[in-house]
């Protein structure tokens, strides 16, 4: 049998959670699910990378995220959730332009919503792909 505390222990190891010191490296080559750093405006934001240019991209209304037709899998989100969109879905990525999510769907702001939408190349920092700190947390991130 599964053990309620140790799935949610796995999902909180799966999450970014402030004051973490994490490493990321500079790349294009993107998976849906990784996780990436990027400048908006001023700020250095964390999403997952969800789909690329062209992809279709369609959230059901319990939160469930498709791209181009195959549900994925995301074992790292504590909950699903619909969140705050101003685009319709399916929603197809712009050419040369990342659609990202943050792992917390009901507040996140982020390629759902005009305020962010799907960003570009040039402001992409790189994946994030090794938590340095807290100590108890180190190692890579999946």
């Amino acid at each position: 049998t599964l053990d309620r505390s140790s799935a949610a222990s796995d999902v909180y190891k799966r999450q970014l959670h402030n004051g973490e010191i994490l490493v990321s490296v500079k790349t294009k080559d993107f998976s849906s699910g990784d996780i990436i750093a990027f400048y908006h405006g001023n700020k250095l934001l964390i999403k997952r990378y969800i789909a690329g240019s062209a992809d279709y991209v369609n959230i059901d209304e319990d939160g469930a995220v498709s791209v181009n037709g195959t549900l994925l899998d995301e074992p790292y989100l504590a909950e699903k959730a619909y969140g705050e969109a101003d685009i319709e879905f399916p929603y197809q990525v712009p050419d040369q332009r990342y659609f990202v999510m943050g792992d917390n769907r009901s507040v996140s702001i982020d390629s759902r919503s005009s305020i962010v939408g799907c960003i570009a190349g040039d402001q992409i920092v790189g994946k994030v792909v090794f938590r340095v700190w807290p100590l108890s947390a180190f190692g890579p991130l999946n």
